[in-house]
């Protein structure tokens, strides 16, 4: 069963693998295109919510945000 998503694979010049929805505009990343995958399917679910509710997204937990 197709869900119409659009998804791009990125293989990085330094190593792992971006995913990133087109029509969500969401990206993440991973070790293998595999993970890239997972880890963007868990990003995709508290987006919806926060559009659907009309707040904000939740704020990244990862490291590299950190200032």
């Amino acid at each position: 069963m197709s869900t119409g998503r659009e998804i791009r694979l990125i293989e990085e010049d330094e190593g792992g693998w971006s995913a990133i929805d087109q029509g969500m505009n969401v990206a993440s990343q991973g070790e293998t295109r595999e993970e890239a995958l997972s880890n963007l399917d868990e990003a995709i679910e508290p987006t919806k919510e926060a559009r659907e509710a009309d707040t904000d997204a939740p704020e990244p937990d990862a490291p590299w945000f950190e200032g």
